[in-house]
Order: structure tokens, then C-alpha cells, then sequence
């Protein structure tokens, strides 16, 4: 099979030929596989135990034909050698993190992830013994001080939400494999069309399907992909914890990837003249695009990335009320708390993060600040939107 990444899309992972031949893979929707004999049970287990790839399915919690094909067609898509398919995005971070971590151990983690990431890190993990230093995500030098002897793990996004900061993975793996750290990038901002990180010597990589590899806003999942090696003890949580995606789910991601990189490519062009346009609007303080020469980042994501992303972030400028009235005036997007879907959506970041200021300064989110998550419309008529609701503060 072609190596390039939009035949793998539609491709790769799949049966030939399908049940019934079927052109699509089929929602296999049963949560029990039934055996024809003792003689069958028996060569299955003696096959699990020895480790080895199993030739059928047993239980739903562990396996299903429709998510095996996603799992397939996704580590295609990262140059993994295997994938794990999980309820959510947080199934598989949590579930991770979990499975690599014990009490004692010591994680090191960009404070520019995701909210519920680190706060997942510094409530449950610290409950459980496990200690968290947060660093920043564009110091290097800081993260390699923050190792200890019982640093286990290296966890951070890039882009990172929602600033869009950028970690420098060669640096990055670098200091980990001084120090034998198993390294975690969240890349689910980036998808496999702008970023590989296992390229860079990354051992996971991790994304919340939900996003851009969904693409519809129709479903939940997120899925782990790296070496088989490290992967054996993340499939045994979750086989044990219970966070497996449904049957229906794994059906309509693998119907979004069919067409990943058509759509990511086109809000790669569409955020980057989103992002060019507010940039030279006097009613923006300031965007947060890797795409823009303006970013801090941009020369080191220009070297680590092929295209930039669908997600433009901007603070507004004025006080709070200006940035609300902006979000309410404009007429395509929908306000939410997602991204990475056909539909634009866009939120005022302040709002959906917390009501508590001190909580919100804290975690260093303005109250102007906006994230605006690129669709695939004309960007024309978004660009006209924007302008519309900039005219109207």
C-alpha cells in the first residue's frame, strides 16, 4: 500500500474483501464472542498468556472487529506499530497514566495541557503517591532540571491548548532517553497530516478522536499509538478499568478518517488567512498562530510541522465585555467547547474554563482571550463574519 498518508486514510487497517462484500467496515455490535469449542477456548487462552496476537475476539470490554480496524488504520497513520482505541480523549490519557505510574513515581508535565490533564495529574495521581512538577512549555532547559531520579514520565501537548505553544520534541526526547523517561505527546491539535511525533523518537502519542480524526462532532473516542512493548500494560487497564469505545463509535471514526487529510488541510489554509486577517485588524491585541512569523515558536514549529492547524486563538482588545459581545455578534461559528470539526466553533476561553478569577489567572487565561476553531467553510465568508462582529464592539 501507498505510503502517503491520504490513501492510508481511506485504506489502510481494513479487511479485503469485507463481510458480505461490503465496501464499508461493518459495526460488528455484540459485546460477547461466542466459541465453537473447549479446544478453541483453550488455543485462546494458551495464546493471550504466551502474549501473543490474538486470531479472534473474546469480550467487548477488550476487543470488537470494528474498533480493531480503527486501532489499524490509525497506527498507519502515526507510523505506530499499534494503536488503542478508548471511550474519550481523557480515557486515554487517564488510563495511561495509570497504567505507567505507581506510587512513588514522579511525572514531569507541560502546565500548557489541557486543564483536566494536569488536574487529573495533581488531584487523583497525587491522592494515589504519584508527584507532578508542571513546566513551561517553551523552556527546555527548565523541563530537563525538573527530572529526578524517579521521574517516570515526560506528558505534554503541541500544539498545546489553548495558546497553541509549541515543545521542541528533539530537545525534548533527548533529555528523556539521557534519563531512560518514557515521553507522551498529546497531538491532537496537530492529527498525523502536520505532525508525527514518533518520527522525532516520541514512545506515545495520543489524541482525542473526538477532534479533528472524528471531524463531525458525532462521536467520543481517543486513541494511544507506540511500540507494542509499551502498550501491553495500557491495554491491560483498560481492559481492567473499562474505558473501550463503542462498537458505533469505532464505526463513524473510522468513517471521519476516511477523510482526515482532505479536511485538515483545508483548515490548515483557512486558519492561516484567519489568522493573517486578525492580525492586521486594530481591534486584536495580540494571535496565538504557529503559522504567523509573529508567534514565538514559529521557526521551531515550521521545522517540526507541515501545516499549522485548524485552531487560531486571539485576545480581543478592551475589557470583557467587548470579547462577549464579539462572540455574540458573529453568525457562523458555534460557541462551544470543542474543535476540530467541519463546523467552526469558537469560544470565549475565560467562560467555559472557570467563574473563579483567582482559578483563572492561575492557569493564565485571560478574560479577552478566544479560541476559534477553524472549520472547513470558505474562508471568505468567515473572514466576512469576523469583521462584521469586530465592527459591532
Amino acid at each position: 500500500m501507498s505510503s502517503h498518508i491520504a490513501t492510508q486514510a481511506v485504506h489502510a487497517g481494513e479487511e479485503r474483501p469485507k463481510p458480505y462484500g461490503a465496501v464499508t467496515t461493518p459495526i460488528v455490535q455484540t459485546s460477547t464472542y461466542a466459541f465453537v469449542d473447549t479446544a478453541e477456548i483453550m488455543d485462546f487462552m494458551h495464546r493471550k498468556v504466551a502474549g501473543d496476537e490474538p486470531l479472534r475476539h473474546e469480550y467487548g470490554r477488550y476487543s470488537n472487529p470494528t474498533q480493531t480496524a480503527v486501532e489499524s488504520k490509525v497506527a498507519a497513520l502515526e507510523g505506530g506499530e499499534k494503536a488503542l482505541l478508548f471511550a474519550s480523549g481523557m480515557a486515554a490519557i487517564t488510563t495511561t497514566l495509570c497504567a505507567l505510574l505507581s506510587s512513588g513515581d514522579h511525572l514531569v508535565m507541560v502546565r500548557d495541557a489541557y486543564h483536566r490533564t494536569w488536574e487529573f495529574a495533581l488531584t487523583f495521581l497525587e491522592r494515589w503517591g504519584v508527584e507532578t512538577t508542571l513546566v513551561p512549555i517553551d523552556e527546555p532547559d527548565t523541563l530537563a532540571a525538573a527530572i529526578r531520579p524517579s521521574t517516570r514520565l515526560i506528558f505534554s501537548e503541541t500544539p498545546a491548548n489553548p495558546y497553541l505553544g509549541i515543545i521542541d520534541l528533539s530537545r525534548t526526547v533527548e533529555i528523556a532517553k539521557k534519563h531512560t523517561i518514557i515521553t507522551i505527546i498529546d497531538s491532537t491539535f496537530a492529527t498525523p497530516v502536520n505532525l508525527r511525533p514518533l518520527e522525532y523518537g516520541v514512545d506515545l502519542v495520543i489524541h482525542s478522536a473526538t477532534k479533528y480524526l472524528g471531524g463531525h462532532n458525532d462521536l467520543m473516542a481517543g486513541v494511544v499509538i507506540g511500540p507494542r512493548s509499551v502498550l501491553t500494560d495500557i491495554e491491560e487497564a483498560r481492559g481492567t478499568l473499562g474505558g473501550v469505545s463503542s462498537p458505533h463509535d469505532a464505526y463513524l471514526l473510522l468513517r471521519g478518517l476516511k477523510t482526515l487529510e482532505v479536511r485538515v488541510l483545508r483548515q490548515n489554509d483557512n486558519a492561516r488567512r484567519v489568522a493573517q486577517f486578525l492580525e492586521g485588524h486594530p481591534a486584536i491585541h495580540r494571535v496565538h498562530y504557529p503559522g504567523l512569523p509573529s508567534h514565538p515558536q514559529h521557526d521551531l514549529a515550521s521545522k517540526q510541522m507541515t501545516g499549522f492547524g485548524g485552531v487560531v486563538s486571539f485576545e480581543i482588545e478592551g475589557d470583557t465585555g467587548r470579547t462577549s459581545r464579539f462572540i455574540d455578534l458573529l453568525r457562523l461559528p458555534y460557541v462551544g467547547p470543542t474543535l476540530g470539526s467541519v463546523e467552526s466553533i469558537v469560544q470565549q476561553v475565560a467562560a467555559f474554563f472557570s467563574l473563579d478569577r483567582e482559578e483563572r489567572e492561575a492557569a493564565g487565561i485571560k478574560d479577552n482571550l478566544v479560541r476559534y476553531a477553524v472549520g472547513i467553510e470558505d474562508a471568505g465568508d468567515l473572514i466576512s463574519d469576523l469583521s462584521q462582529a469586530l465592527a459591532g464592539i
